[in-house]
């Protein structure tokens, strides 16, 4: 039933930020923040349209993660040559090393919640999430456009 696999998908999420937010409540970030962070990152000189797009948040939720982390000199804000509106986000020295931190807990955690599968096991659920993703993805790009789900 559809519903079973998304309770366990919630659940799984829920437990997991929790663990996260505890274990990051001595670096300062808040909720979610650390995944902000880790995007900028992986991603240098990503945009912050591009990173609220691939978090799946709206645009003034991922200004206000934004600014935070530059206000807690973990990313800095570069104009782009071209166009004086747009700035590209960048770690700092600090975030960089919380950066990797927070990327080691993030194996640790996939090891932990996989532990018992076989590789192809974890090949095939990863696969089957990828789909699940890009279906959720789609859809909420669809309500935040102003789409209306029918039921």
């Amino acid at each position: 039933m559809t519903e079973d696999i998304l309770h366990q998908i919630g659940t799984i999420a829920r437990a997991l930020d929790s663990i996260a937010n505890i274990e990051f409540k001595d670096i300062n970030l808040s909720r979610g923040q650390y995944l902000y962070l880790v995007r900028i990152y992986e991603e240098p000189g990503i945009i912050s349209d591009h990173l609220a797009s691939i978090l799946n948040v709206d645009r003034t939720t991922a200004a206000r993660s934004i600014q935070k982390l530059v206000k807690e000199n973990l990313v800095s804000k570069e104009k782009d040559d071209k166009n004086k509106k747009i700035r590209h986000l960048y770690v700092t020295n600090k975030g960089r090393e919380l950066a990797k931190f927070i990327q080691k807990e993030n194996i640790y955690s996939n090891e932990m919640a996989l532990n018992g599968l076989s590789s192809v096991e974890r090949d095939e659920l990863r696969n089957l999430l990828q789909v699940v993703e890009e279906n959720v993805s789609e859809n909420w790009n669809f309500v935040k456009n102003g789409g209306k789900r029918t039921y």
